[in-house]
């Protein structure tokens, strides 16, 4: 029943019934037989008002079509005058407004983004290089590779609609765009990527189901961040602003399937087969396969081994001047290298956590890479590791520690055989929920005239840097990126 017709008849009644309490009253004292039968007829007509107002207000589907709201409100406010004037009491207040219920098509956009979070990320840093480099250039720095110079290490937008197998979602997806200077150190190098400008703003681009086998079989298909090597993409989630060398040398992205499955509470196992290290497109016939474990032993102890199995070497290259008639890739010719390479590349990787008291968390990373060109080929070798501290004062402070060491006996990652070495010191500053200013001095050394200076051709053996970085982070995403 529409409450615009419901309140004038509230009303109504209420002042029929105080319009007769008195009469009725008087009236009832008077003994005479004319007089009783006048009070019953009353009577008797308040009783079939009111059940007439019962009947109306339990009479679901009432046609308001000719109700007029001007009228019904006009005459409510003539009904509260009348009551005002006659009783102290004030009208009840009028019913509130029926709440209103979401349409299907609403109803069906809220399920689609329910599990889904938005997260964006803005990555900045001053750093300075006390050799004074010409080019202002930072050498074996993954990220902060800029000295003298305010810098956009990396802007980031994070989509993910999370898989929930308890719930009974067992798919999802993710894509993470990146862009600014990590873009350029993190995606497409021309020595890996066959097309890099197709996927240069791709981080990740993944999708998941959770196979129901046993504890579930979690698949992805896609592109992903790498899990060899302990440190990550996302700054706010690192123990130090920098990145070590092991961060810059091992692979940053694969492509291609990877499944985990965790067969107790405490260990899991996974497995990859891969395009290759950094190639979204592959460049051989060779599919890289990756083996590994995650294990606590313990709640404070997180484990991780990996063996890495690759073949690197391409079988065919892109060409811009190349004879008529060459087979074309969406548009651009390439032809086959003659009797490629097929030297294998091997990588053991091992890095553990160890929380041991709420704000002291100690890490510890190894690493050996063995790589050959060809099959027969003496082996090339990079070893190393790297160890971590980082010790929380209070929820606003906190105070990072890096040293590692990286032998480059295979000039595999600096191009110079040498043995590497670095120290970094970072101090954490939460502004806010967010909101992260890190302050941090690095210095790195090595045995051999390497790093850049004011003076073109003049190579110090070592080089120290002093940085500021702030990062900004929000979205519904909860825990490390």
């Amino acid at each position: 029943m529409s409450r615009f017709l419901r309140l004038p008849i509230l009303a109504l009644a209420a002042t029929f019934s105080l319009t007769l309490a008195p009469y009725l009253t008087a009236q009832s004292s008077d003994p005479s037989p004319s007089r009783s039968e006048e009070i019953h007829e009353l009577r008797r007509e308040l009783i079939s008002l009111n059940a007439r107002l019962t009947r109306l207000e339990n009479e679901e589907n009432v046609n308001i079509a000719t109700a007029a709201p001007d009228e019904s409100a006009a005459a409510l406010r003539s009904a509260s005058l009348e009551l005002g004037s006659r009783s102290s009491e004030t009208a009840p207040p009028p019913d509130s407004a029926p709440a209103q219920t979401l349409s299907a098509s609403d109803r069906k956009t809220l399920d689609f983004f329910n599990g889904t979070t938005f997260n964006m990320t803005f990555d900045g840093y001053y750093g300075y290089n006390f050799n004074n480099p010409i080019g202002r250039v930072n050498l074996l720095r993954a990220y902060d590779v800029s000295s003298n110079a305010f810098s956009i290490n990396q802007a980031d937008l994070v989509i993910e609609h999370a898989v929930d197998p308890a719930n009974g979602k067992r798919f999802g997806a993710r894509i993470d765009l990146q862009f600014g200077q990590a873009t350029e150190t993190l995606q497409g190098n021309p020595a890996n990527e066959p097309r890099p400008d197709i996927y240069r703003n791709i981080f990740q681009a993944y999708g998941t189901y959770v196979v129901p086998i046993g504890s579930g079989l979690t698949v992805d298909m896609g592109k992903w961040a790498s899990a060899l090597g302990m440190e990550g993409n996302y700054t706010k989630d690192q123990i130090n602003y920098s990145r070590s060398y092991w961060f810059d040398y091992l692979p940053f992205y694969h492509a291609g399937l990877r499944a985990t499955y965790a067969f107790t509470p405490w260990i899991s196992g996974h497995y990859w087969m891969v395009n290759g290290t950094e190639q979204t497109e592959p460049t051989n016939s060779f599919k890289d396969e990756m083996v590994g474990f995650e294990a606590k032993p313990i709640k404070s102890i997180d484990w991780t081994f990996n063996y890495y199995l690759g073949q690197e070497h391409p079988d065919f290259e892109y060409v811009t001047n190349g004879p008529p008639g060459l087979p074309e890739q969406q548009g651009e010719p390439f032809e086959p290298i003659p009797n490629p390479p097929k030297g294998k590349l091997n990588i053991f990787d091992s890095y553990a956590t160890w929380t041991t008291t709420p704000k002291l968390t100690l890490a510890i990373e190894g690493d050996y890479v063995i790589s050959r060109v060809q099959t027969y080929s003496a082996p090339q070798h990079t070893d190393g590791g790297a160890v971590y501290a980082r010790y929380q004062f209070n929820p606003l402070l906190a105070l990072g520690g890096r040293t590692e060491y990286l032998s480059d006996r295979g000039a595999l990652f600096s191009g110079k055989v040498q043995a590497l070495k670095e120290f970094t010191f970072t101090f954490d500053q939460t502004i806010a929920n967010g909101f992260l200013m890190r302050e941090e001095l690095r210095h790195d050394f090595s045995n051999q005239p390497y790093f850049l200076t004011d003076t073109l051709g003049i190579l110090r053996n070592d080089q120290t840097t002093a940085t500021v970085g702030l990062v900004w982070w929000f979205g519904g995403k909860e825990g490390a990126w």
